[in-house]
Parts: structure tokens; sequence; C-alpha cells
């Protein structure tokens, strides 16, 4: 289905907190009968081990290539999304991505969230250190 969503969805990488409010406010129009957000959250554990905090880093053309996932999405379900996702040092709690979805109804705002973070997390070249309670730490995602 052609986009008709008009300009590029948002798409940002910052080392700053994200702005839940400004990723929100990018896809709501008069037309949206639901907004789905989606919070990726640093939580405290993996695979059985206690994590202290994150390091996310990101590729020179990260930002690019996750404007390009919004895009694709935009294009292929015809939905307003947009996504931020937050790079360097990130506590337990903090929040690591935004991804956001309109639509006239739910279910289609829901799965095009779902799209749009599945191919966020299997193309965007972001990858993140974990620091674990015993003092090791290892890198996903390179």
């Amino acid at each position: 289905m052609p986009s008709s969503i008009g300009p590029r969805p948002f798409a940002v990488i910052t080392g700053e907190e994200i702005s839940v409010r400004t990723v929100q406010g990018s896809v709501e129009s008069p037309r949206s009968g639901a907004v789905v957000l989606f919070h990726g959250v640093v939580r405290n554990h993996d695979d059985g081990h206690d994590i202290l905090s994150l390091d996310y880093q990101a590729h020179p053309d990260a930002e690019r290539i996750l404007a390009e996932c919004c895009a694709s999405v935009a294009d292929e379900t015809g939905l307003a999304v947009a996504a931020a996702h937050r790079i360097g040092h990130l506590e337990i709690g903090d929040v690591a991505l935004v991804a956001a979805a309109s639509a006239a109804h739910r279910r289609e705002a829901f799965d095009a969230c779902e799209l749009l973070v599945e191919r966020i997390k299997s193309t965007v070249p972001i990858w993140k250190r974990q620091y674990f309670t015993d003092g090791r730490s290892e890198w996903v995602g390179l």
C-alpha cells in the first residue's frame, strides 16, 4: 500500500534522554483512532545474568538506516511511524528505544509498531555492551 503520510517519518539517534512526547506527536493526527508506543527499557538481567548498566554505540550510518526503516514501514503500511534510539551509557530503567505508529484502528497500529521494532532490531547497526554484577561485560549485536 503506498504511503500517503507526507514527509519522511521522524527518526533520530540521540545521546540524550528520548522525548516520548516528540516521538508520539510526530505520528498523531486527527485521523488516528489509535497511537501505539513501544518503550524499550534497560532491564536488570539477560540470559540468567544480572546486569548493572549498558553502553550503546552506533555506526555513523545508523541514523540514516533508522530513517530508512521508518520510511519502509510507513510505505508498506501506509501509516505514520516514528522511532528514536538512545546511545551512550544507560542505567537500569532508562528508555533505549521508542517506536510509535498511528492508525484509524488499533490492530493496524499495533502491527505496524511491531513491524517497525523488529525491523530496527534486525537492521540498524547499534550495539550494546552489557555490564554484569560479577564484573564481566559483553558486547551484543556485533
